[in-house]
């Protein structure tokens, strides 16, 4: 497997070309609702888009990016877009981590300082991680595949021949949102090498076998059901756009900045533990740092494109079907579903389960420390 350093590099006619088309944004009209009710608001959309022109010092936040160890990977024919962090302890453990939309790769800077030098936040050095985070096919700076049918299952694929071209012989796996699919997909394919996955979230799309030879549903496996369904009637209009017509939305939001910022600001508002105010978790510049990365890799459509990939490769369980490497799920209480843990063990061996005292959808970047604590402890048993 071929691998090489990479850095990112925006010309200055890309970054003047954003400015134009930020400034020249041809508004909405405005609807008679309460704010934030038919989506995003106006009035924030403009504070953020003034932002983004007149402010964003994008060159001081790709100096930061690329103070990252990144390397672009060929792996089974298609380029990997990663960051390869080695751990500061007598022997870091392997985790390779994946990161879902709207993130990107830039969301675990966070937990990965954490996971990778314990020490110097106040935990044990034995619990240090070698870091591996991959951008997904699509997304940044990884291409999207060249032909159709890459699903979570066949990301797992390359993460698993990543590994073990960067010498792991075995790791573990964590990830939320699309990472979360990855991850399952990793343990359900590749046991032999696969310790175990840590999830913050789990798939939509994710149903074991009900029937005759399996215990009935318990009151809260039905709610959440219930509620999931609910939750996608009312929220879910993104996931069914990105699902069945991703291409038709790329052709709006790979051209127009502000379009982009609407599309996914509203989510980091929505799915975040910030009560309304989206600065209580993220700043500006932090939120526009992952918007420039779609804007200037032109990914949006590619990225959306995994949807549609999942939509046909459900994470669906036959009868009796398990997922025998061990999992550790943190659930953060404003987080877009909440499955009960009976819901996980008809499939899982789950060793271990937190109920986290806040956080959302971006645990990552919205409480790393809690994270990063619950990653040590449930890979500490495994190592």
């Amino acid at each position: 497997m071929h691998i090489e350093p990479f850095q990112i590099s925006v010309s200055d006619v890309e970054i003047d070309d954003l400015r134009r088309r930020l400034r020249n944004t041809r508004w909405a009209s405005m609807t008679p609702s309460e704010p934030w009710q038919q989506g995003t608001e106006h009035a924030w959309l403009r504070e953020w888009v003034t932002h983004w022109a007149e402010s964003f010092d994008w060159r001081a936040a790709e100096h930061g990016l690329n103070q990252q160890p990144q390397f672009m990977a060929d792996v089974n024919g298609q380029r990997v877009h990663f960051v390869h962090r080695r751990g500061v302890g007598p022997k870091p453990y392997p985790l390779i981590i994946t990161h879902g939309w709207p993130g990107s790769f830039f969301e675990f800077h966070a937990l990965a300082e954490r996971l990778c030098n314990p020490a110097a936040y106040g935990g044990d050095p034995n619990d240090a991680f070698d870091v591996v985070i991959p951008s997904l096919p699509g997304f940044a700076f990884s291409p999207a595949p060249a032909a159709p049918g890459t699903s979570a299952f066949q990301v797992a694929e390359l993460w698993a021949s990543l590994m073990k071209g960067l010498g792991y012989e075995r790791f573990g796996a964590q990830g939320g949102d699309l990472g979360s699919g990855v991850s399952i997909a990793l343990a359900l394919q590749h046991p032999e090498v696969v310790d175990g996955i840590h999830l913050n979230f789990l798939p939509s799309s994710y149903e074991p076998t009900i029937g005759a030879a399996n215990s009935p549903l318990t009151v809260a496996e039905q709610t959440y059901r219930q509620e999931k369904a609910e939750w996608a009637a009312l929220e879910g209009g993104y996931a069914h756009m990105h699902g069945t017509r991703p291409q038709t939305l790329a052709a709006s939001l790979n051209d127009s900045p502000a379009g982009l910022a609407a599309w996914i600001g509203e989510k980091f508002r929505a799915w975040s533990d910030c009560d309304g105010d989206i600065e209580r978790r993220f700043s500006k510049d932090e939120l526009l740092t992952n918007l420039s990365l779609y804007w200037y890799t032109q990914s949006i459509g590619s990225a959306i494109q995994m949807y549609w990939e999942n939509r046909l490769q459900p994470m669906r369980f036959a009868a009796g079907q398990r997922v025998t490497p061990p999992v550790g799920f943190a659930h953060f209480p404003k987080e877009i579903n909440h499955p009960p843990r009976a819901w996980m063990e008809r499939v899982f061996d789950v060793a271990q389960w937190t109920d986290m005292p806040r956080g959302g959808h971006f645990a990552a970047m919205e409480e790393p420390e809690l994270l990063a604590a619950d990653i040590r402890g449930f890979f500490r048993r495994l190592r």
